[in-house]
C-alpha cells in the first residue's frame, strides 16, 4: 500500500446535535480517503443555502492543494472564485473565461486534465441553447472515460445540478447516460464522480443508492425528506429539517456510520454567494499559462475558419438559388410564349384560308377527333357494303351491273366538338338528335338541305357541294382556331382567364393567384402577357386588364353577329377554359 492509498483530507467536524451515532466526541476532525472521493460516486445534497456548494469547494480545495485535479461542471457560475488560490483552466461561453470552448475542444480537454493534470472548470451557465451545452458536457465524459481505461488515474469529475442531467423522471439524454455509466463503470478505471442536487426527489434513485458517500444537508420540503426516511431512516427524515447550515448528515461506506458534521467554510472567493447591499469585489485570479490554452486556441480558430467558410457558402448557395429560381421563371415564361406563337401562326395562317375572308377553305377539312373516329366507323361500313356487292354478284352474276347502279357508301363528314354553337342551324328534331348522340360520336345534318343527305347515298357527293347553313361553317372555324389557341395554353392561363371572364378587369397579380399560384410578380405579368398578345385581354390602364373575348369573336365577323349568336359563340370558345358549372348550380 502507497502513501497516496491512505492520504486523507480534512473537511468537516462532528457536530453537536440530533442525529448521529454518538460514536466520536463533538469537535472531531472529520477526514476523508483521498483515493475513494477521487474514484468512487458521490452525491450532495441540501436546500439552496444549505452549504452544499460550500462542502463541494471545500473538498476540491484540499484535492487542489495535494495537487489532485478535478474537472468541475458548474452549471450556475459558481467556482470560478477557486481561482483566486489555485490555477484552473476557465473553459466556457463567457469572455469571462479563459477560453471559449465548443465540443470540437472536448478530447483536448479531456487530455489536459488527465495527461497534464490541469484542474478544469467547465463552465456551461453561459450557454444559451441547453442541447450545446449537454453535447459539450457529454463529449467531454466521453473522452475521460475512453483516457482513462488506458491510463487508470485517479480524477474525480464534478457535476452541479446532476438533475438536470439524470432525472428521476423523464428519459435521459445522452449526457445523462453517460455520466450513469461513468457511476456505474468509472471506479475500476480510476474515474470518479460526484453529484450534487438541492432536490434529491428529483435525481434517479439507482445513482443515489450506489453512491459510496453522501451528505445530506438541510431539506425541508416533503418529498426530500421522504427521501432521507427511505435511505437513513424516519428519525434522520425529522432531524434534517433543523440542520444549521453548513452541517449534514455524512453517510460514508468505508466507516460504516452515519455522522453529524459541521462542514469547514470554503477558503477560497464564494461566486455563488447571494448578493447583498455590500458593493461586489471580484478577488484576484490566478491567470492560467498560455501555453496550456494554445491547442486549444487554435481549434477555435480553426473552428472560426470553417464556420466562416460555410456562411461563403451557404451564401453564394443562396445566390445561386435565387438565380435558379430566377432562370426556371423565365423559362417557363418562355415556354409559354412558344407554344403561343405556334398556336398563334397556325391559326392566323387557317384565319387567312376561311371562305368568309377569300380563302379557299383547304384549313377547315382537317378532322377533329371525333370526326376521325366516325371515319373508322364508316370505313368499316364501306368493308360491309364491299361484301354485301359481292354476295349480290355471286347471286345474280358476275355483279358488274349491279356494282355500277349501287355504289358503295362514302363517309360523311360531320361537324362535332369542341362545341360549336348548332342552335339556329339545325331543326328542333336534327337538334335533339345531337343532344341525344352526346359524346357517342353520333352526327346530325340540316333538315332543310335533304339534298345533300341524297347525293351522299349514291355516291356522287364531293366536299364542294356541301352548303351548310349561312354562317356555319365559319363559326366553326373561328371556334376551333381559338379554342386551339386556348388550348395551347397551360392550366395556369386557363385559371387567369376564367379569373378576368368572371372579374371583367382585374390585374395580373390577382389573376395569379386565383389560378392557384404564388404572387410571384415577374411569372404574373409573364403570364399575362401571353394572354394580352392573343387578345384575350387588353389593358385597361393602371395596370388592370379586362375581358376581352367577345370583342375579339365580333371583331372576327365584322360585327356581322347577331347578340344571340355571338353569345353562343363566345360560350363555345369559353367551355375550353371554363369549368361545366354542377347540376342545379
Amino acid at each position: 500500500m502507497t502513501d497516496s492509498d491512505t492520504e486523507t483530507i480534512s473537511v468537516a467536524e462532528i457536530s453537536d446535535g440530533p442525529g448521529g451515532e454518538g460514536v466520536e466526541e463533538p469537535g472531531t476532525t472529520v477526514d476523508l480517503p483521498v483515493v475513494d472521493i477521487l474514484t468512487g460516486r458521490g452525491f450532495v445534497t441540501g436546500k439552496s443555502g444549505s452549504g452544499k456548494s460550500n462542502t463541494a469547494s471545500v473538498i476540491i480545495e484540499n484535492l487542489l492543494s495535494a495537487n489532485f485535479p478535478v474537472l468541475i461542471v458548474d452549471t450556475d457560475g459558481e467556482y470560478y472564485g477557486l481561482k483566486q488560490e489555485f490555477e484552473l483552466l476557465h473553459a466556457g461561453a463567457d469572455e469571462e473565461c479563459d477560453i471559449q470552448v465548443s465540443p470540437e475542444h472536448a478530447e483536448r480537454l479531456a487530455t489536459l486534465a488527465l495527461e497534464q493534470n490541469v484542474p478544469i472548470i467547465l463552465d456551461v451557465s453561459g450557454y444559451l441553447d441547453d442541447a450545446a451545452s449537454d453535447e459539450l458536457v457529454t463529449e467531454v465524459a466521453k473522452h475521460l472515460f475512453a483516457k482513462e481505461k488506458k491510463l487508470k488515474k485517479p480524477f474525480l469529475m464534478l457535476i452541479e445540478e446532476c438533475h438536470e442531467y439524470i432525472p428521476e423522471k423523464g428519459g435521459m439524454d445522452e449526457a445523462g447516460k453517460m455520466l450513469i455509466k461513468i457511476g456505474k463503470r468509472g471506479r475500476k478505471h480510476g474515474l470518479g464522480v460526484v453529484g450534487i442536487s438541492q432536490r434529491p426527489a428529483d435525481v434517479k434513485k439507482d445513482f443515489i443508492t450506489q453512491c459510496d458517500w453522501l451528505v445530506w444537508h438541510r431539506l425541508t420540503w416533503r418529498n426530500d425528506t421522504k427521501v432521507v426516511g427511505r435511505i437513513l431512516g424516519s428519525e434522520y427524515a425529522d432531524a434534517i429539517e433543523d440542520m444549521g447550515n453548513g452541517e449534514g448528515f455524512l453517510v460514508t461506506d468505508w466507516s460504516e456510520s452515519i455522522r453529524r458534521v459541521q462542514f469547514h467554510k470554503k477558503q477560497t472567493f464564494d461566486a455563488g454567494a447571494t448578493p447583498g447591499l455590500d458593493d461586489f469585489e471580484r478577488p484576484d485570479l490566478k491567470s492560467v499559462d498560455g501555453d496550456l490554452v494554445s491547442d486549444l486556441k487554435e481549434i477555435s480558430d480553426e473552428k472560426a475558419r470553417q464556420e466562416s467558410r460555410i456562411a461563403d457558402l451557404r451564401q453564394e448557395i443562396d445566390k445561386k438559388d435565387a438565380k435558379i429560381r430566377q432562370l426556371e421563371r423565365e423559362l417557363e415564361e418562355a415556354r409559354d410564349l412558344s407554344r403561343m406563337a405556334d398556336q398563334f401562326a397556325q391559326a392566323m395562317f387557317q384565319k387567312a384560308e376561311a371562305p368568309y375572308r377569300g380563302g379557299d377553305g383547304r384549313n377547315l377539312n382537317r378532322p377533329t377527333e371525333k370526326q376521325a373516329a366516325l371515319g373508322e366507323y364508316n370505313e368499316a361500313t364501306d368493308g360491309d357494303v364491299a361484301n354485301a356487292a359481292a354476295d349480290a354478284a355471286a347471286e345474280g352474276g358476275d355483279g358488274t351491273e349491279n356494282a355500277g347502279d349501287t355504289p358503295p357508301r362514302r363517309p360523311l363528314e360531320a361537324p362535332s366538338g369542341p362545341p360549336w354553337p348548332t342552335h339556329g342551324l339545325l331543326s328542333e328534331s336534327d337538334e335533339a338528335e345531337v343532344d341525344g348522340a352526346g359524346d357517342a360520336g353520333a352526327a346530325a345534318a340540316p333538315a332543310d338541305d335533304e339534298s345533300w343527305m341524297a347525293a351522299a347515298e349514291m355516291g356522287d357527293f364531293e366536299p364542294a357541294e356541301l352548303h351548310p347553313a349561312p354562317g356555319a361553317e365559319s363559326r366553326r372555324d373561328v371556334v376551333d382556331r381559338m379554342t386551339a389557341i386556348v388550348n395551347a395554353l397551360g392550366d395556369v392561363h386557363h385559371g387567369m382567364l376564367a379569373h378576368y371572364r368572371e372579374r371583367g378587369i382585374s390585374d395580373p397579380l390577382a389573376a395569379h393567384v386565383a389560378a392557384g399560384e404564388t404572387g410571384d410578380q415577374h411569372l404574373a405579368y409573364g403570364r399575362n402577357r401571353s394572354l394580352r398578345r392573343a387578345g384575350f385581354i387588353r389593358h385597361a390602364g393602371r395596370g388592370k386588364y379586362e375581358y376581352a373575348l367577345p370583342d375579339l369573336v365580333s371583331d372576327e365577323y365584322a360585327d356581322l353577329l347577331g347578340d344571340d349568336e355571338l353569345r353562343e359563340t363566345v360560350a363555345a370558345i369559353e367551355a375550353s377554359f371554363v369549368e361545366e358549372e354542377a347540376d342545379g348550380e
